[in-house]
């Protein structure tokens, strides 16, 4: 996985010639975003990939799975992890003042981290979560339309474009769950900064798709996120198209 700028206007005049392409799966206007940093090499992740799982099929939950790479010195390099999802989770625990990063662990809305294996904590988290904006995603042909209002009540705030598999099962032949064939959801891949959404004027994009879905995703999600100095800070709205 790797961050990069996007530049909506490349390829942008060859996708509207294209043939058009199946509609996809859109999940507009959630109530929460959860994100997950999880590892292969991790033997209470399991359990919380298997609840992070189904939290992800409700219709008002986004969830992104950031798979880290600090666990692969246990004899199983994971195959999805990255530096760069590790250095994330890295950068919410500095926000909040914490130097301890575990996982599996599970951020609400940019706000709150919990334990992900505890279904309790999980559960409050998620039941107070609320965002303060809409995303409108419209999917025509090859382009991918991207329509955030404005809100004066609120500060600027990031627009990101992160890539994603909806699914994988892995088989794991070393470390902690060695021998376990896992099935491993919403799983990041790529993440791409759009812009910046203003309150006064809001943001508008359009997308060629395939820039959006960056080879293997099949998903993507529209993220509003504020930051705190260059650190990620709560998310204010979110929208995920499927293939």
């Amino acid at each position: 996985m790797f961050l990069r700028p996007f530049i909506a206007a490349a390829g942008l005049a060859l996708a509207l010639q294209s043939p058009a392409a199946p509609a996809g799966e859109i999940k507009q206007n959630p109530r929460v975003v959860v994100e997950l940093f999880t590892s292969q090499g991790c033997s209470n992740c399991p359990a919380a990939d298997a609840m992070f799982d189904e939290l992800s099929k409700k219709s008002d939950v986004i969830g992104l799975a950031y798979h880290v790479d600090y666990w692969d010195y246990r004899g199983w390099p994971d195959t999805f992890g990255s530096e760069a999802n590790s250095d994330r989770q890295r950068a919410y625990n500095t926000a909040w003042g914490s130097s301890r990063i575990f996982t599996p662990q599970m951020v609400v809305n940019g706000r709150d981290g919990v334990v992900a294996s505890r279904k309790g904590e999980v559960g409050k988290a998620v039941d107070k979560a609320g965002l303060e904006l809409e995303v409108t995603l419209t999917a025509e042909g090859d382009v991918l339309e991207i329509s955030i209002p404005p809100n004066a009540g609120l500060e600027d705030a990031m627009v990101w474009l992160v890539s994603y598999l909806d699914r994988s099962d892995v088989k794991i032949e070393r470390g902690e769950n060695e021998g376990k064939t896992v099935t491993y959801s919403q799983i990041v891949f790529d993440r791409q900064v759009l812009g910046m959404w203003e309150p006064a004027t809001g943001a508008h994009f359009k997308l060629p798709l395939e820039e959006v879905l960056v080879d293997p995703a099949n998903g993507a999600v529209i993220l509003v996120q504020q930051e705190q100095a260059g650190m990620p800070g709560r998310i204010l709205s979110a929208a995920s198209f499927l293939r």
